[in-house]
């Protein structure tokens, strides 16, 4: 009974979270409700018992995603009525995504129940002899080991992406010359003034 309850309850506030985040006119708020979403999805994974992947959610999600957002979005200065401005240029790609994403879910829907894919000759781990975080690593490094490294090929990738776009040069900043500033001498970076009393120093 008390996991029922558990249940209607991480999941409703899971879905009220994520109706919000993406309602919410401030992106600090869309960013906190996001964070509360995981947390509640965290304990929706604890109920069936993968709890690896509930500490993944807490601590790399919440610890580190979600932050690294909040402290993203409070530090840029966004403008909002620009960025609502082009709302009518994009709509049709918005619909456009909102129609394959609707018919993926009608889709997967309608293919609940037709059965499993057939995964080859590899053993699947017993749950009840190891534990799930045993059993998920036993997985991930025979069965799925190229699913795995093509994942880790595609952050790579986005890595490297995110590198190039952001580390572009720019003429307004003064770069530093590490070899000029060894050149200069002693009494070429400080200048004793001695202003009498009463009188600023001139620049």
């Amino acid at each position: 009974m008390i996991q029922i309850l558990a249940f209607y309850l991480f999941a409703i506030v899971v879905v009220l979270s994520g109706v919000l985040c993406v309602t919410a006119r401030n992106p600090v708020h869309s960013v906190m409700w996001l964070i509360l979403a995981f947390f509640n999805a965290a304990g929706l994974m604890l109920l069936v018992g993968a709890e690896f992947i509930a500490m993944l959610l807490v601590i790399v999600y919440v610890g580190a995603v979600a932050v690294l957002f909040l402290f993203v979005v409070m530090m840029l200065d966004i403008d909002f009525t620009e960025m609502r401005s082009g709302f009518a240029k994009y709509l049709p790609i918005g619909v456009a995504l909102v129609a394959v994403l609707a018919g993926e879910i009608i889709f997967a829907t309608s293919a609940w129940n037709a059965g499993g894919i057939p995964l080859g000759d590899a053993p699947t781990p017993d749950p009840e002899a190891i534990p799930n975080i045993q059993a998920l690593g036993l997985l991930i490094y025979t069965r799925y080991l190229f699913i795995f490294e093509g994942a880790g090929l595609v952050l790579l990738v986005a890595l490297i992406g995110a590198i190039v776009l952001t580390h572009r040069k720019r003429g307004d900043v003064r770069h530093q010359n590490i070899a000029k500033q060894n050149q200069r001498r002693p009494e070429e970076a400080t200048v004793n003034m001695k202003p009498p009393v009463g009188q600023g120093v001139e620049l």
